[in-house]
């Protein structure tokens, strides 16, 4: 069964088990034919999951797995060919044996409409009790709320409080009948969910010759359901989802006339090539966020992590990741950490590695990959994300080798999220001095406990964010150029108790705990890497307690 290449994902009605044609980016409406297969997920473990974990190799000879069988550029002309095949024209094939077709990225959250309809009636029933609960947990005020309505909301508090806890009371027994339907639904629960947008337009390929810049930006939004959001002095969520999905989803601007970011910037970069997102963990947040970045960024992973019982160990929300690319996802894969605590021990928390792909040489694929990650939070875990480091490492070098294919040009190994760890603290060491700064280049670091003179921290104080000096970008922009701006509205330095360390050289640059790293992969056709530059974007002041980082990686061409 074939379709007609150059199209939009085939959609699905429900969650049932569908056949997807996988579109290109690069050809026109009938161009080439594109084969379709079924939905199922790429390195995802599991009941539902037809591939093997990573890390599973085969005897020797045995060709390593690849991603979904995808239509790729065959040459810098345009034309089309399959991502399974050896890549170069028949009259030049490649050397090694070829790959075996895997299966493609899952574009509905569960295996089976019976899943999905098991999961929809638990959540009818689960709903008014989570409605009640979080309207509670909302009813605390944040700082800008309590200057807004004065010494007698109290009592509004205290009536509606009564009103919200009678209510969760009458509907504890519904929400526990519903647990018992849930929990098994989730069993059913893909890893993640694949958008391919239409309505984007697709990134040019790059064929190896010239230059070629690519950005990055990763960005804790706090995006929980609102009653939750409300420990980080947050609220309002979907307001605050719909407007910072609005500000990544900018038009693009030309690449004509590359410019070095300054270290703090106003806005967000026009020409952002990848977005990874921590604490997306909201329902109806996540889809605003999808429903507006599907008009900028042609493909997006979402619905990362299962819920449910995952190892006898109780998971409520998913990971919060999201990933959205300009450039096509080859392959996808998810792995939860098994150690998360306390709190954290209630998100499916871990790492989604994605691999792209960027264009087309006559040796092979050029592709880079991309992992996105949120570690363990609470200040005395540092044992924790010691651990989570090393599984993200080893898990990231297992993926890479189940994807490589022969002939491949790795431009860029990008390792980027919330790592919960700053390079000020002395109660942090053990995670300053984690090896994975061995393998990655961090831009802002000098060493353990040493940042560059020109980095800041990335977490502010949550107390603060509504504050006239930081209510705006331009604003927050002006304070934390200053050295007193700094110590005034960024979060300092901190003990394994997460209290304020007294010791703490005055002023400090803050806690960076948002990381962009990167690193040449070894053992591909070199891209020579010219520059890279990182900067702290002040766009969602009021909106998060994080400031974005942005990562804009300049590279030359391809050696042949």
């Amino acid at each position: 069964m074939v379709t007609t290449g150059g199209g939009g994902s085939a959609g699905s009605s429900g969650n049932e088990e569908v056949l997807v044609p996988l579109a290109t980016d690069a050809g026109a409406p009938g161009s080439a034919v594109t084969p379709v297969f079924p939905v199922t997920p790429v390195g995802v473990t599991g009941r539902g999951a037809a591939s093997a974990p990573w890390g599973t190799r085969g005897a020797p000879g045995t060709p390593k797995p690849v991603g979904p069988v995808r239509p790729h550029w065959d040459s810098p002309t345009g034309k089309l060919g399959m991502a399974g095949s050896p890549g170069p024209p028949p009259s030049a094939p490649r050397a090694g044996p070829s790959a075996p077709p895997a299966a493609a990225l899952p574009t509905v959250p569960f295996a089976s409409g019976a899943a999905a309809a098991l999961h929809a009636a638990a959540s009818v029933l689960v709903f008014p009790a989570f409605w009640a609960t979080n309207r509670l947990l909302a009813l605390r005020p944040t700082t800008l709320e309590r200057l807004r309505l004065g010494r007698c909301s109290w009592i509004h508090r205290a009536l509606a409080g009564a009103a919200l806890a009678l209510l969760l009371a009458l509907a504890l027994p519904l929400a526990a009948v519903g647990l018992v339907l849930w929990l098994p639904a989730q069993a059913a629960r893909r890893e993640f969910v694949y958008r391919l947008s239409p309505s984007a337009s697709p990134a040019p390929a790059w064929d190896g010759r010239g230059g070629r810049r690519f950005s990055f930006v990763s960005a804790n939004v706090c995006l929980l359901p609102s009653g939750f959001a409300k420990f980080s002095n947050l609220g309002e969520t979907p307001r605050r989802a719909d407007t910072i999905a609005g500000l990544l989803a900018l038009p693009g601007s030309p690449r004509a006339a590359p410019r070095a970011p300054v270290p703090l910037a106003e806005r967000f970069p026009a020409d952002a090539d990848f977005v990874c997102l921590q604490e997306v963990f909201d329902a109806g947040a996540e889809a605003a966020v999808c429903r507006r970045l599907a008009g900028t960024f042609r493909h997006l992973l979402f619905g990362v992590g299962a819920r449910g019982l995952r190892g006898w160990r109780l998971k409520v929300f998913g990971s919060g990741l999201l990933v959205a690319s300009r450039y096509p996802v080859v392959a996808a894969a998810f792995r939860a950490f098994p150690n998360g605590a306390r709190e954290d021990a209630l998100a499916a928390k871990g790492v989604l590695a994605v691999l792209v792909r960027l264009g087309e040489t006559a040796r092979g694929r050029i592709v880079g990959y991309l992992a996105c990650t949120h570690l363990q939070a609470p200040a005395g875990d540092a044992l924790v994300r010691d651990a989570q480091l090393s599984l993200a490492t080893s898990w990231m070098q297992e993926f890479r080798e189940q994807q490589e294919q022969p002939g491949d040009t790795v431009a860029f190994d990008v390792f980027c999220g919330d790592l919960n760890f700053d390079n000020c603290s002395p109660a942090e060491q053990l995670n300053q001095q984690h090896p994975i700064f061995n393998l990655y280049q961090d831009p802002c670091r000098m060493g353990p406990g040493r940042d560059q003179p020109w980095a800041i921290g990335s977490l502010l104080n949550y107390l603060k964010i509504y504050e006239e000096p930081v209510s705006t970008p331009e604003k927050m922009k002006r304070t934390l150029e200053e050295p007193a701006g700094r110590h005034q509205f960024l979060a300092g330095p901190i003990l394994s108790t997460g209290e304020p360390d007294p010791e703490a050289t005055i002023p400090w640059q803050g806690r960076r705990v948002d990381y962009i790293l990167h690193r040449q992969h070894q053992g591909s056709p070199p891209t020579v890497s010219e520059e890279a530059k990182i900067s702290f974007i002040t766009q969602l002041a009021t909106l998060s307690d994080h400031l974005p980082v942005a990562l804009q990686l300049h590279l030359g061409p391809v050696s042949s």
